[in-house]
């Protein structure tokens, strides 16, 4: 069966800067080098001359007892630059974890700090997941991690964007001693289990998931029209593999500023074949007429990944301002990073997979 209409043809939008027929430039995917970043002099090396000595011993003498050496068995264990490295890493994010988490009312944090402190957390753990991994695709690099320093150092004036598409770690992720290796086993059985096109229901992995963020309709005014939007299901390929599914649903003006509150759904209700099933109603926190014109409304899918150990953001979808009608209507999704001001998108698949909404008009 046909999708319905939206009002428009399912072709992909495209950059107006870019020629027909092209959703505007690729991005290149950065090789990025093996290891954790430590520079040649650092492992002894020198350009063209091969392993140096270390300084303060003759390389005459013969090694110290316990030294690099010794027989087997007498060496003394070293953590190597990486160990050491991923050990920082990991207890930086967890401290940085539990301030952005943190609920005391004398924090000096703003809510907005604590969220860009829990995506630097994020990023740590990119980095310590990276040290302990032999694959060089996807890495989080050591000059990806410096950039974070100066918004670290700054973090009660910075404002500007993030530099990298991450989330912040979930609440789950700060446990007792002990129940880390415990909820890992249980992941593991999760996802091992869950094939893609089986029907299963979705656990409440973290504290308050399936109450979301979602906030109530906004009181009705003569004259003005306001809209809610139930969020049905979203056609993924690789559906059934999706762990803690949900969308974050904003408003966002051609800049990509908010005009409105974010609001995440709650986890998924279930997922079947190629749909991820939510069946959830979003109020939107400010009458149409109000809107200013450019206007958008966004739908960001995200999930978490339990080998990586953060939330990502799979894809997004969204609305304009002349596609708010009463009914059904289905519109494209399209690949990360969200682009809020649709500027240069690409669709996330050519197969006939969308997101399937359903929206109803208030109005006094």
């Amino acid at each position: 069966m046909a999708p319905p209409h939206r009002g428009r043809s399912h072709r992909p939008r495209r950059s107006p800067s870019s020629p027909p027929g092209c959703l505007g430039r690729r991005r290149r995917q950065q090789q990025q080098p093996r290891g954790c970043g430590a520079s040649p002099r650092d492992s002894g090396w020198r350009r063209g001359r091969g392993p140096q000595p270390s300084r303060g011993r003759d390389p005459r003498t013969p090694p110290t007892p316990g030294g690099a050496g010794a027989p087997a068995g007498q060496q003394r264990h070293q953590p190597s630059r990486r160990g050491e490295s991923h050990l920082r890493c990991c207890r930086l994010a967890r401290h940085l974890q539990k301030e952005a988490q943190s609920q005391h009312n004398n924090s000096e944090f703003t809510e907005d700090q604590k969220k860009t402190i829990a995506k630097i957390a994020t990023c740590l753990e990119l980095r310590s997941a990276a040290l302990q991994s032999t694959q060089s695709q996807d890495e989080f690099k050591l000059e990806d991690l410096k950039k974070l320093e100066p918004i670290l150092k700054n973090i009660l004036t910075y404002n500007k964007e993030f530099p990298f598409d991450v989330q912040p770690v979930p609440l789950r992720k700060i446990l007792a001693p002990g129940e880390e290796e415990h909820l890992e086993f249980e992941e593991d059985d999760e996802e091992g289990g869950a094939g893609a096109g089986s029907p299963d229901s979705f656990p409440a992995r973290v504290p308050g998931a399936n109450k979301g963020t979602l906030l109530p309709r906004l009181p009705s005014e003569p004259g003005m029209t306001l809209l809610t939007i139930n969020i049905e299901k979203i056609g993924l390929k690789d559906a059934g593999q999706c762990i803690d599914p949900y969308i974050t649903v904003s408003v966002k003006d051609l800049n990509g500023i908010d005009l409105t509150p974010v609001q995440d759904t709650p986890v998924a209700l279930r997922k079947e074949d190629t749909y991820v099933h939510f069946n959830v109603d979003i109020e939107i926190q400010k009458h149409i007429e109000r809107l200013t014109k450019g206007a958008a409304i966004f739908f960001e899918f995200k999930h978490y990944k339990p080998k990586k150990r953060f939330t990502s953001t799979k894809c997004f979808a969204f609305m304009e301002m002349d596609e708010i009608k009463p009914g059904a209507i289905v519109i494209e999704l399209y690949k990360k990073p969200t682009d809020f001001k649709r500027k240069k998108l690409q669709l996330l698949t050519k197969k006939p997979l969308y997101l399937h909404l359903h929206q109803t008009l208030h109005k006094e």
